[in-house]
C-alpha cells in the first residue's frame, strides 16, 4: 500500500487548509498530516482524498470530512493515557487519527461487512492501537469501560444515557444531536456522578445513529 511523496505534500496543503478553517490543536493536525487517507477510500477516489470533503463509502455510510474529523477530535481534548470509545467505525479513518493520539482505541461498527473490511484494514496498516468490535452502538461497550472519552460519529436524536453511564468523571463525550440533515456539535463533560456540563459547537451534517446490527 503505497504512500507517496505526492500523497504527503497533499496531506500537508490539506493541514494548512484546515488550520486556515480554526483547528488549532498541533497534536490533531499532525495525527492528520500522518494518516494517509487514501488508503481508506476506494482507488477510484484516490485523487481526491486530500480534499477537504466526506465521501461515500460502503453500506450508506460515509468517510467525515477532514474538518469534521479535526474538529471533533480537538474537542475531545485527547490526550496520551485516554482510552477512547468511538461509535461508528466506519472507514476507520477517524479511529486512525485518534490512536496517534491517544492510549487506545476501542470502535464500535453496526454493519457487518463494513467491521470486516475495516477491521483487516487497520491490522494492515499497523493501528495496533485500535480495537474494532461489532455491535451496537447505543450499547457501548461496558466490558471495556469507563472512557475518558467517548465519540460518536453519527447523528444521535437524543443523547444516550447508557454510554454517559460509561464516561469517566471529567470526561467528555463528543456527539452530533438533531434531525435528519443538520445537526448540533454538543460536547458533554461528565462533572460528577448524573451531572452533566453541555456546550455547542456549530452545525454539521452526519449520518443518523442507529441502534441495533446489520449483517
Amino acid at each position: 500500500m503505497i504512500d507517496s511523496f505526492r500523497h504527503k505534500g497533499l496531506r500537508a496543503n490539506l493541514v494548512k487548509e484546515l488550520e486556515s478553517k480554526g483547528i488549532k490543536n498541533k497534536a490533531v493536525l499532525e495525527a492528520i498530516n500522518t494518516v494517509p487517507r487514501h488508503l481508506f477510500l476506494d482507488n477510484a477516489f484516490a485523487d481526491w482524498a486530500y480534499k477537504d470533503q466526506a465521501f461515500q463509502i460502503a453500506c450508506e455510510q460515509t468517510i467525515s470530512q477532514p474538518y469534521t474529523v479535526a474538529r471533533q477530535t480537538e474537542l475531545l481534548e485527547p490526550k496520551p493515557a485516554d482510552i477512547v470509545l468511538e461509535i461508528g467505525t466506519g472507514s476507520g479513518y477517524q479511529a486512525s487519527v485518534l490512536s496517534h493520539l491517544v492510549k487506545k482505541v476501542y470502535s464500535i461498527e453496526r454493519h457487518r461487512l463494513l467491521f470486516e473490511n475495516t477491521s483487516k484494514l487497520l491490522d494492515k496498516l499497523g493501528y495496533g492501537g485500535i480495537r474494532t468490535l461489532y455491535g451496537d452502538g447505543y450499547l457501548g461497550a461496558p466490558r471495556f469501560a469507563p472512557f475518558d472519552k467517548i465519540l460518536i460519529t453519527a447523528a444521535a436524536q437524543e443523547i444516550p444515557k447508557v454510554l454517559l453511564d460509561q464516561l469517566k468523571v471529567g470526561g467528555f463525550m463528543v456527539i452530533p444531536i438533531g434531525g435528519d440533515r443538520i445537526q448540533t456539535m454538543v460536547r458533554i463533560t461528565k462533572t460528577a456522578e448524573e451531572e452533566y456540563k453541555k456546550e455547542e459547537f456549530g452545525k454539521y451534517s452526519f449520518v443518523p445513529f442507529i441502534s441495533g446490527v446489520k449483517n
